[in-house]
């Protein structure tokens, strides 16, 4: 298909899905000069019409419209354009579009670039979506062909989370390890900075009330140049956790499944542990922590800084003393 559509905010996977495509799309010798790049817009017509165009020399003709909001807001100038090119784009030309934000499906240019083009996301999984975040990993390593023994899938999706930069960069860094052998658990345990682990600690921490460890787990991230909202993404996965199990119990669910379903615990085994872990926790406490980590959020994202991650912390070790 000549056509396709990327979106997400996982800057880094997509990137190396249009790097792909580039890649398998055009000539080397050629590459400069059959790719059109548009970063506007109001680039969009032209950019369709150059869609008409045969590539120079070998190879295809990609023309990639970056950063386009035609799948929130489409002009019937640029709708019409779309309805007469996209049926008709030459077999010689790749055509791509890319965005950040999910296409509403309610508009026309929508299912139109449904009907003709190749749709594929890239969103950042949730940390909590365990199952997920492993089986990224999985998909990760297949693709780079690079073997994983038994229990390493599960305890890399732990230590980096839903940072596909560092899954990447921490499986090659493994597979030299390794030597073309099979990454070991006790390889991942050696090698990868496991901050979300640690982040998993400051939630513990929290949890007991226990400010003291919890500012040091802190200081201790922050040290390490943990980004303050991963720190944040960790947390609100435990606690989010930990709310849906309390709750499940105090509605009197007893199946062990039925918990891990509500909880999007991908192992229900780990539900034993998680009963002990919130026995002890108050279920306004609970209720209380993630608007707390939403303001947190918020205010990282509007500037905030180390202070007011810290006073956050002490807030949240507050609900729990």
């Amino acid at each position: 298909m000549p056509i396709h559509f990327f979106w997400g905010d996982d800057d880094y996977s997509l990137n190396r899905a249009v790097q792909a495509l580039r890649i398998r799309s055009l000539a080397p010798a050629w590459a400069s000069i059959n790719l059109d790049k548009y970063t506007a817009d109001s680039d969009a017509i032209a950019a369709l019409n150059q869609t008409m165009s045969p590539p120079f020399g070998a190879g295809h003709r990609v023309v990639w419209l970056a950063d386009t909001g035609l799948g929130q807001h489409c002009p019937k100038p640029v709708l019409a354009e779309l309805q007469r090119t996209l049926p008709n784009v030459l077999p010689s030309t790749v055509l791509l579009f890319t965005a950040t934000q999910k296409p509403d499906g309610r508009l026309k240019s929508t299912k139109l670039l449904q009907q003709y083009a190749k749709v594929q996301e890239f969103a950042t999984i949730a940390p909590w979506r365990t199952d997920q975040l492993v089986r990224q990993v999985k998909e990760a390593a297949a693709a780079l062909q690079i073997p994983l023994a038994a229990g390493s899938a599960d305890l890399l999706a732990a230590a980096v989370g839903n940072n596909t930069r560092q899954l990447h960069t921490e499986l090659e860094k493994l597979a030299i390890y390794q030597g073309g052998q099979p990454i070991t658990p006790e390889a991942i345990a050696q090698l990868v900075n496991t901050y979300t682990q640690s982040s998993l600690k400051l939630a513990g921490a929290i949890r007991q009330g226990n400010t003291a460890e919890a500012l040091t787990q802190t200081q201790e991230l922050l040290s390490g140049n943990e980004p303050a909202l991963r720190i944040v993404a960790v947390l609100v996965g435990q606690f989010r956790t930990w709310l849906w199990v309390k709750l499940m119990i105090a509605s009197g669910e007893h199946d062990e499944r039925a918990i891990a379903q509500a909880a999007e615990v991908r192992n229900p085994k780990r539900i034993y542990f998680l009963k002990q872990e919130v026995k002890p926790l108050s279920l306004i406490s609970l209720k209380q922590s993630l608007p707390v980590l939403l303001e947190l959020e918020a205010g990282l994202k509007l500037g905030g800084g180390e202070m007011l991650l810290q006073t956050k912390v002490i807030e949240l070790c507050d609900l729990f003393c």
